[in-house]
């Protein structure tokens, strides 16, 4: 079989690769591809996994679909490339982090940094049709994702899952292993995070519990 991903998820993850919703979902996407803009580019849909290896994870960080205009989305949750206007859903995410953690408010957008960390920024759904928010949400990434989340659940070491908005939320009932830590709250987009996203000290509570684990907490510098 053709190798997929870069690392350790390869092998965590063949069977999904295998099983007939993917087969399928592969061909459908081979079709989007070919009559439509769709983001992000093929060869970046996996960079969620290619940049955090399954045995270097220690926070994953939640999101929704990518985003879906032209330039942004590059298969990171939450990020975009260098020279990116950065979106008002990361620039709330930075405000917290300042308020939380003393962290300078980043120029850039571009979360590789903390991919580097151990930080897995994943979304439930991979791919987007240009302009068209959710558009690929019903084609199968979810049924793929939600087994990801399941696999990382097993994970021997514990694991911070951090849950913004209710999308990401409903996936509270595939974490069923009492060793890791949920942190959920508020989407940090403009129509929601003023009802509990600010406040909620994700980073220091993530970075605490870690801590408390014998595990080297992230800088969470961009």
């Amino acid at each position: 079989m053709k190798k997929i991903l870069k690392n350790d998820w390869q092998e965590i993850l063949k069977d999904e690769f295998e099983k007939d919703y993917y087969k399928e979902l592969r061909k459908l996407l081979i079709e989007e591809y070919r009559n439509y803009e769709v983001f992000p580019k093929a060869e970046d849909i996996f960079n969620a996994f290619n940049y955090t290896p399954y045995s270097k994870l220690k926070v994953l960080i939640l999101g929704q679909d990518p985003y879906h205009n032209v330039g942004q989305a590059h298969g990171l949750a939450f990020s975009v490339r260098e020279g990116v206007k950065v979106p008002p859903s990361l620039k709330n995410i930075y405000k917290e982090l300042n308020a939380d953690l003393g962290i300078e408010i980043p120029s850039t957008g571009y979360l590789k940094n903390w991919t580097k960390e151990g930080i897995m920024l994943l979304n439930t759904t991979l791919t987007v049709r240009a302009h068209q928010p959710m558009s690929h949400s019903k084609i199968g990434w979810e049924i793929f994702t939600d087994a990801v989340i399941r696999k990382i659940n097993e994970k021997e070491e514990p694991v911070v899952f951090i849950l913004w908005g209710n999308h990401a939320r409903k996936r509270k009932r595939l974490i069923t292993n009492d060793r890791h830590l949920i942190i959920e709250g508020p989407h940090p987009s403009p129509f929601s995070a003023n009802r509990g996203f600010f406040g909620s000290r994700p980073f220091s509570r993530a970075n605490e519990f870690l801590k408390e684990n014998g595990i080297e907490p992230p800088t969470w510098e961009v």
